[in-house]
């Protein structure tokens, strides 16, 4: 037995059937969970999965690039001169 460190549930997994490193995931919350150690059974949140919703987290969907505005402003001195 492991228990999820996301919502403290139990999770049954056979030691001899995991290695270290593998993924699984917790039946009750979904989440996704890496094997550390596999006697005693132990696992820990997905770190691939943390850095993916950071990633998502960090794009705010604004694709205008800034040094863009910047040319267009010099375009508009040239023309008011």
């Amino acid at each position: 037995m492991a228990t999820c460190p996301e919502c403290d549930a139990e999770i049954e997994v056979d030691e001899f059937d995991v290695d270290k490193g593998d993924l699984i995931s917790c039946p009750d919350c979904g989440s996704n969970l890496e094997v550390t150690s596999t006697s005693p059974i132990e696992l820990d949140e997905d770190e691939d999965e943390d850095e993916d919703e950071k990633a998502a987290d960090d794009d705010d969907g604004d694709d205008f690039d800034d040094d863009d505005e910047d040319e267009e402003d010099e375009d508009k001195e040239d023309w008011d001169e």
